[in-house]
Formats: C-alpha cells, sequence, structure tokens
C-alpha cells in the first residue's frame, strides 16, 4: 500500500505526521515504571481535573491482566479527549494558586504506553461520555501508517443515551472491534462505574491498560502478590534494573522503601497533598513530608536568579527508617528527586546520616520523565549549597542536644508535629502534642479534631509557617568562633610554652656537648693513663733494646769508619803506586820503540784494572754508608720519642717526689707534736718511781700551790688536731701515690696495702731509681 500523507494546509504545504512506531519510541523516556504512574496521577491532580480522589487497581478483563485507573475529576469532552490523545496539545493553567504540574502535553501518552501497549479510556463529563482507544495492537493489525486514535461520545438525556452515527460510527466500530470490549453494553458499563449510572452531578476519568509489559524472561513487571494493597517491583527484577533507573545515587546502598513500592512512593509524591489516593481499595497514608520530621529547622537558599525570592529548606531527622534521608526535591509540588544525597552524606564520617531536607526548587528545569532536572550551572550551585547548609544543620543540631561528644545523638522517635488529612474536605489539621497517629482510624474527619478550633469542615486550613519566618540562629558558630579564639589562644600558649622549651632544650643541650666534651676528654685521659702504663710495663725493655741498637749502631758505624779509612789509605797507596810506575815508565822511555810500546800497553792495562776495582770498592762502601745514616736517623728519631716519654716520666716523678716530701714535712710535724707529747709523759718531781704523784695534782688543769691555773687541756687539744690533719692527708697523698705506682707495678695490690706504713713511700723511691737510672746514663751519652 502506497504512503498517504494524513492531511496538508489550505496551501497544499503536507502537515508532519506520526508513524506509531513513536508510541514505543516515547515510552522509552521512562525508564523507571513508577514514573509512568505518577503521568497519569498529575493529570488526575492538575487542576483542570482537579480530582479529589485517585483509584489505582489490578483487575482481569477476558484473561488479561489489567491496570486500572480512575479519578472523580471534571472528566472530560470530545475535543479534550482529543487533544489528550494527541501530542503536544496543553492548555492547563493555575487556578486559586494550584499550579498544574504537566507542562508538555506528552504525560499520558508516554506513561501508559510504558506500563501496556493498549489503553482504553472512558471520562463522564456533565451529559457526555467519550470512549478514546491509544491502541499500538490496533495500529499494527489495521497496518496504519499514521497514528490514529478513535473516540466515541455518547450523549445523556435523562435515562437514554444516544451516539452520533454520522460522526463516531467508525470510531466506534473500530473500538468494539479491537478493544477489549466487543459491545456497547460493556462500554457503558465501564461507564457507570465511573460514578454511578448517567447522573450529571456524576464526571470522572476512567483508564484501562492490558498487553502489560513484562521483562526479559517473560516476568510481569509488577508483583501483586506479596502485599494485596500495594504494587511493587520484584526484588529480582529490581535488582537487576535499579543501574538503568534513574536513581543512580542508590546503586551502591539500599535504595528507600520508595523506589519499590508504590504505596511508599505516592505517600511522598507531593510535597502538600490535596488529593486521596486509594491502591488496592486501601487509601494511601499521604504525608507531608516537611511536617513528619524530628529536630526540624529552617533554612533560606537564594538562587542567583533574578526575581527569584528566596527558598525555604527544612532539615530533619526522618523518624521512621535510618536508611533513608537526602534531599526531598519538588517542583511545583511534584517530587522529582526523592532522597538526593549531598556530598557529605556520601562520605565514610557519619555526617548528615538519617537527615532529610526539603525544598519547593520551582526556578530549576526537570527533564521530560520528571525524575531529574537538567544538569544546568545553577542545578550544580544549588547542590552545593544544599550541602553546605545541611553541614551547618548537622553542626547545629549536635551543638544543641549533644551534651557528651562521646555519646552519640539520640534521634527522637516521633516527629515535632502531627497531621492528619480530612477524608471528606481534604483539609490538613494539626492535632496536639502526644497524638500517635498510627493510631488514628483509616478514615478521619475534621469533626474528630480535639482542637474545638478546627473542628469543621468548614473551618479554612490552619495556616503553615509563613515564608517570612526567621532561619534558625546558628549558635554553632558563634561556638566555632569562640573555640577558634581559645584554639589560638592554646596554640600561642604552647607556642610560647614550646620557645620555653627550645630555650631549655638549647641550654641542655649545651650541657650535653660540654659533658659529652668532658667525658671525651675523660676517655682521651684514661686512654693516656692505659698507654702510660702500658709505657710504663715495657719500659725497662724499650730502654734496655734501645741501648744494644745504640751501641751496635755505633759499633757498625765505628767498624764502618774503620773500613772507610782503610779504604783511604789503599787508595792512597795505589795512587802512590801509580805515581811510582808512571816515574819508571818515563825512564825507561829510552828503550827501544819496540820494548816500549809493549811495556806502555802492559801497565795501561794494569793501571785500568786497578782503578776499575777501586771505584766498584769506593762505591759499594758509599751505598753502605748512606743506609747506615738512614739507620741512625731512625734510631735518632725514636731516640726523641723516647727522651720525651721519659722527660714525662720525669715530670711525674718530680711532682711525686714534691708530694713525698710535703707528707714528709707533715710527718715531721706530727713527730714534733708527739715529742711534745712525750715530754709531758716524762717523770715528775713529784711522782715516786711507780709514775704515782707524791703532791701536788697531778690531773691536767688542775689548779697549782701557787693558785695559777695553766691550760695544758687547750694545748693537747690543739697538738692532737693537728697530728690528725696530717695524718688523713698523708694517708690521701699515700692512695694516690698507689694508684699511680699501679701503672708500673702491676702486680701491686692496693686493698692489701696498709697506707699507715712506709711500704708506698720505699715502693716510690724504687720506682724512681729504676726510672732516673738509665734516663740518666742516656742522657749524658
Amino acid at each position: 500500500m502506497a504512503f498517504k500523507m494524513a492531511a496538508h494546509t489550505d496551501k497544499g504545504i503536507p502537515l508532519s505526521a506520526l508513524n506509531p512506531n513513536y508510541l514505543h519510541s516515547n515510552s522509552t523516556s521512562h525508564t523507571w515504571p513508577f514514573s509512568a504512574i505518577a503521568e497519569l496521577i498529575d493529570n488526575a491532580y492538575d487542576p483542570d481535573v482537579n480530582a479529589k480522589q485517585f483509584w489505582i487497581d489490578k483487575t482481569m478483563i477476558k484473561g488479561h491482566d489489567c491496570l486500572t485507573f480512575m479519578d472523580n475529576g471534571a472528566g472530560m469532552d470530545y475535543d479534550k479527549m482529543h487533544k489528550m490523545l494527541s501530542f503536544g496539545f496543553t492548555d492547563k493553567r493555575t487556578v486559586k494558586g494550584h499550579v498544574p504540574v504537566g507542562m508538555y502535553g506528552n504525560g499520558f501518552k508516554s506513561g501508559s504506553m510504558r506500563l501496556g501497549k493498549d489503553a482504553i479510556v472512558f471520562s463522564k463529563k456533565a451529559d457526555t461520555m467519550c470512549v478514546g482507544l491509544l491502541s499500538q495492537t490496533y495500529l499494527e493489525q489495521i497496518k496504519a501508517q499514521h497514528i490514529a486514535v478513535p473516540i466515541a461520545m455518547f450523549r445523556c438525556t435523562g435515562q437514554t443515551i444516544s451516539c452520533p452515527v454520522s460522526e463516531h460510527a467508525a470510531s466506534l466500530e473500530d473500538i468494539l472491534h479491537y478493544s477489549l470490549f466487543n459491545t456497547t453494553e460493556e462500554l457503558l458499563c465501564e461507564l457507570d462505574a465511573i460514578k454511578g449510572p448517567c447522573s450529571t452531578n456524576s464526571a470522572g476519568t476512567r483508564i484501562i491498560i492490558w498487553n502489560l509489559r513484562k521483562s526479559s524472561s517473560g516476568q510481569e513487571e509488577f508483583d501483586y502478590s506479596t502485599n494485596r494493597y500495594d504494587i511493587r517491583i520484584p526484588a529480582d527484577i529490581y535488582e537487576s534494573t535499579r543501574k538503568q533507573y534513574k536513581k543512580q545515587e542508590h546503586v551502591m546502598q539500599s535504595g528507600p522503601e520508595s523506589d519499590f513500592s508504590l504505596r511508599a512512593y505516592c505517600s511522598v509524591l507531593y510535597l502538600k497533598p490535596k488529593m486521596q489516593i486509594i491502591i488496592r481499595g486501601q487509601k494511601v497514608r499521604t504525608e507531608l513530608i516537611s511536617k513528619s520530621l524530628a529536630c526540624s529547622f529552617k533554612d533560606k537558599y537564594k538562587p542567583q536568579i533574578p526575581n527569584i525570592k528566596p527558598i525555604t529548606i527544612t532539615f530533619g531527622f526522618n523518624t521512621k527508617s535510618k536508611d533513608q534521608y537526602g534531599i526531598m526535591m519538588y517542583h511545583k509540588n511534584r517530587l522529582i528527586k526523592a532522597y538526593e544525597r549531598v556530598t557529605c552524606q556520601l562520605k565514610a564520617n557519619k555526617i548528615g546520616v538519617r537527615v532529610i531536607g526539603v525544598l519547593e526548587c520551582n526556578f530549576l528545569t526537570p527533564t521530560h520523565n520528571k525524575q531529574d532536572f537538567d544538569y544546568t550551572d545553577e542545578y550544580r550551585k544549588t547542590m552545593c549549597s544544599l550541602n553546605t547548609k545541611l553541614e551547618e544543620y548537622w553542626k547545629e543540631v549536635n551543638h544543641r542536644f549533644r551534651k557528651n561528644t562521646d555519646i552519640p545523638l539520640t534521634i527522637p522517635k516521633e516527629p515535632d508535629q502531627n497531621w492528619v488529612q480530612c477524608d471528606d474536605c481534604q483539609k490538613w489539621r494539626k492535632l496536639p502534642d502526644g497524638i500517635d497517629t498510627k493510631k488514628l482510624p483509616s478514615k478521619w474527619f475534621c469533626r474528630m479534631n480535639p482542637d474545638p478550633l478546627f473542628r469543621s469542615c468548614e473551618v479554612p486550613e490552619e495556616p503553615e509557617d509563613s515564608d517570612d519566618e526567621q532561619v534558625y540562629q546558628k549558635t554553632h558558630k558563634q561556638h566555632e568562633r569562640e573555640e577558634k579564639m581559645k584554639q589560638a589562644q592554646r596554640e600561642q600558649e604552647q607556642k610560647n610554652a614550646e620557645q620555653q622549651r627550645m630555650k631549655k632544650l638549647t641550654a641542655l643541650t649545651r650541657q650535653n656537648k660540654d659533658l659529652k666534651r668532658k667525658l671525651k676528654q675523660e676517655k682521651l685521659e684514661t686512654c693516656r693513663v692505659k698507654l702510660v702504663r702500658q709505657t710504663g710495663m715495657k719500659f725497662k725493655d724499650l730502654t734496655r733494646d734501645r741501648q744494644k741498637t745504640l751501641r751496635s749502631a755505633e759499633e757498625q758505624d765505628y767498624k764502618t769508619q774503620g773500613e772507610m779509612e782503610q779504604l783511604r789509605r789503599e787508595l792512597d797507596e795505589l795512587k802512590k803506586e801509580k805515581a811510582q810506575a808512571w816515574v819508571e815508565k818515563k825512564a825507561e822511555s829510552q828503550d827501544s820503540s819496540t820494548g816500549e810500546g809493549a811495556r806502555s800497553e802492559l801497565g795501561t792495562s794494569s793501571f785500568v784494572e786497578v782503578d776499575d776495582e777501586l771505584a766498584c770498592r769506593v762505591d759499594f762502601l758509599l751505598r753502605d754508608l748512606d743506609q747506615r745514616t738512614k739507620q741512625e736517623e731512625e734510631l735518632q728519631n725514636r731516640l726523641k720519642h723516647l727522651e720525651e716519654q721519659n722527660s714525662v716520666l720525669l715530670t711525674r716523678c718530680k711532682n711525686l717526689q714534691k708530694d713525698l716530701e710535703v707528707k714528709r714535712e707533715c710527718e715531721n710535724v706530727k713527730l714534733n707534736v708527739d715529742d711534745k707529747g712525750s715530754q709531758t709523759d716524762c717523770p715528775h718531781p713529784n711522782r715516786d718511781e711507780g709514775g704515782i704523784a707524791t703532791g701536788g695534782p697531778s690531773v691536767p688543769g688542775s689548779v697549782p700551790q701557787d693558785g695559777t691555773r695553766r691550760g695544758p687541756e687547750s694545748e693537747s687539744g690543739q697538738g692532737d688536731s693537728a697530728t690528725q690533719a696530717c695524718r688523713l692527708m698523708l694517708q690521701e697523698l699515700r692512695h694516690n701515690v698507689g694508684r699511680l705506682l699501679v701503672n708500673y707495678v702491676p702486680a701491686l695490690d692496693l686493698e692489701q696495702v696498709n697506707f699507715d706504713c712506709d711500704v708506698i713511700d720505699e715502693l716510690l723511691m724504687q720506682v724512681l731509681e729504676i726510672a732516673s737510672s738509665p734516663l740518666a746514663t742516656e742522657h749524658n751519652s
């Protein structure tokens, strides 16, 4: 069949057409199935429909699993249904502050075709009822080149329902032939299910989708058996396809329940819910997410866009789950990104755990599937600012409520406020503190409100916090400033203490260097003492060997000089013989020429031989003389070294001799004092031969007969103290001399020596004699 364009303009210009394949291509924008369902919910929520309830259910029609969606809103007439089934037509406007979510005129087509291949729409409005078909199966079977949408309209007049045959007969025929409903009665029955039979007061829309999409393994995309009041994504499908969903931030963590539970997702779908959602016969318990937080504070964010007022951000702790936290980002009251974690919540330091931030960012542009925002520069700045403000909130909460830094912050289990929605008027009412909303009945009405001021549906809704509300006071910043000042003061004190410590350390280092220098000197002194000790032990042998070496060198030198003298004498004799031979040769020159030539040759040859032998001997003797001269120089050097050592030893011996003389003088003083004492003990004229006094006092210090008193006690005390001092000095000197003598007499055991006798003195004299006699001999030589 040749391809034919659908229509042309009045000038004959062809209009653009849509191929049926576009229905599937358009639906692929929804990678997450719940986003497709949200498109259908948005259509009922928008102000042009303004439904109060929205029902979602699963049913089976003629062996086909079907999803049904129904609302009790304004309904659609023929023209509006035609626009809804077409692409890009939208005339939604804000009504009484109710801002529409839809903006592209594509939500129903992309959402319904994402859930299944075929969809039929029933709608009632005033006295008209319309049925429209959007079916990929229908277009495939008729081999359509363009997207066709059969629409049939019924009119109600009392209890009579009529259908204009001329206008909608073909559409009705195709609907009955290619849909699940093959008779007009079946269509009317579905229209009656919207809300009773034909009535001027009933209105609404009912959508039935069949040929539901399945996974690649043939498994159904939804799980209806785990919870009979919920529609869930099976665990295996969710785990295998979560990377394909728009929630990339939940790939590496446990996803929130709203990712796989339609009931949980619908409970937070709107920032301030105005419509009840009933899933499989049970109402969804919607909540004001910004009012269901604990320890909540409000903050402000000013977008860098002209004419945009500051945006209110509510921070608080999630009281239901510790794993569900992040930023809830809404656009025109509709949830776009749920539990979007900012940078500080992605780190391993537990900052921002369980913290939820809620804001309505109408200044950003959502994507077509309304599950993300366009990644613009303003979006990046917003996320960065949210991260900063969440960190400030975390610090403030810890500063206010965390008394002990060693104990984790205790999160309240109940929210700061309790709000509930009336099932009749859909108004939200604030409940007094202490009421557990979980124990409220499934249907709650304003007349049940404990607060008498808001106990009627006629009373306006209680106002929420105004936008002019002041931002919470960030006391942690003042605390941080004080802490910084204290920290700076502590650092200054530490710096001063460090300077003092460095000064002390410098002084200690200087002392340490001095001690090391002293220790080094002591070590050198110890080494010198050891060297002296070792030198003293072998002094006699070295002196003896040196004398022998000197004697042998002198003898060898004397012998060499004698040989040289003998060689000189022999040389003189040879010279004399040579001269005599020359004279004889000249005397015999008068002889014949023949005899003369022969004697001349003979004398010359013998003289040459004598000169060569003499030169060799002289050269040998000169070399031997040089070698002996070198040996003599070496011996002279050794002699000088030994003389230096000898001088050191002599100096020490002189010092010891001086000390000994001092000790002897002290000993003489002691002896003199003892002599004086002995004189006082000699026989007294008044004593008898037995030493007993015959008359007069004999006790020192007594008074004689002449009346004068003498002082022998004081004189004796002075002599005793001087004697004791000299004795101690002598013992100390002998101790020092004994420690020195050990270097020369290793067998000397100081522990066995009695320092009160003259043993040390005698040993010192012997050592001095041994040390001085060879040195004196060497010096004289």
